[in-house]
């Protein structure tokens, strides 16, 4: 019985031990040789579908190292360093190339700084290459017939995986009272959407003005759970920095419209247009789903 005792021990000790481990580690995935392949293979035929007169596709893991790379009939030679540096910061930067060219060159107010960054090519046509919610790679097209058309074919290549398993049903998510008080109370995120859903839910909490805001990934639905607040959306905002991928901050908001929301109301803010809350209650709360 010593032994059995000892040997229950060992066991729980090894169960134990098994589950720290697990919860400082997690499971990554990773593109493989045939998996970039397959990406070149789906946007080459979507080059055929468009008659697209060439066009070089490059693909890279997800540390921006070059995997795979073909250049179709009649592109021209520098569009393999090009389509190389679209995929690379498609990936470092986890969002579309189109973003950066389009911030640099908005109504001649850009970041025009940003072109002086290292193994940066703010053009369009780099895609990340996303599989159950995690970016493994990501492809670059240069020298088709128009950036639309090297786009297009970037993003045949990105879904070359089809539908992951980040889209099966998700389970239930359920918070009870007590945590949504917790959460309004210093203002927190209760669902991030981790797990491949393109929404997360904000418990949001204001008690001052805040900055100038451009989400250009995702749509805010708001709704007002306590207080007042004026609230500005649309026109420009000004001095607009971008603070982290896919977020701009501004110091105010020019030639916007002007609302004044309270307790129960409900609005929707597009992905990309600029919005400020200026006068708020102390507290003001209120509810976000973010949908990308």
């Amino acid at each position: 019985m010593k032994y059995v005792r000892v040997l229950a021990a060992l066991a729980i000790a090894v169960t134990a031990l098994a589950t720290i481990t697990a919860a400082q580690t997690a499971d990554k995935k990773t593109l493989t040789l045939k998996g970039a392949e397959a990406v070149i293979a789906a946007a080459k035929a979507e080059a055929q579908k468009l008659n697209a007169p060439g066009g070089v596709i490059a693909v890279v893991d997800d540390g921006g190292n070059l995997m795979a790379l073909e250049r179709l009939d009649g592109t021209f030679s520098a569009g393999a360093n090009i389509s190389i540096g679209k995929a690379r910061t498609a990936v470092m930067f986890k969002k579309p190339t189109r973003f950066f060219e389009e911030l640099i060159n908005s109504n001649g107010k850009g970041r025009t700084v940003m072109t002086a960054l290292e193994n940066f090519t703010p053009l369009i046509g780099g895609i990340p290459i996303t599989v159950d919610g995690q970016i493994v790679g990501g492809v670059g097209v240069s020298g088709a017939a128009t950036a639309d058309q090297d786009e297009q074919l970037a993003i045949a290549g990105s879904k070359a995986f089809g539908v992951s398993s980040a889209n099966a049903d998700p389970p239930v998510s359920y918070w009870d009272k007590a945590k949504v008080e917790e959460a309004f109370s210093k203002g927190s995120i209760l669902f991030d959407g981790s797990d491949g859903r393109n929404y997360m839910v904000h418990a949001s909490r204001r008690e001052k003005p805040g900055q100038a805001e451009i989400h250009s990934e995702d749509a805010d639905v708001i709704y007002v759970l306590q207080g007042n607040a004026t609230f500005v959306t649309g026109g420009e905002a000004v001095d607009a920095k971008l603070t982290a991928p896919g977020e701009l901050r501004g110091s105010r908001i020019r030639n916007g419209e002007t609302r004044q929301i309270a307790r129960g109301d409900v609005l929707i803010v597009p992905r990309g247009v600029p919005h400020q809350f200026l006068e708020v209650t102390n507290p003001f709360l209120y509810y976000v789903v973010k949908v990308r």
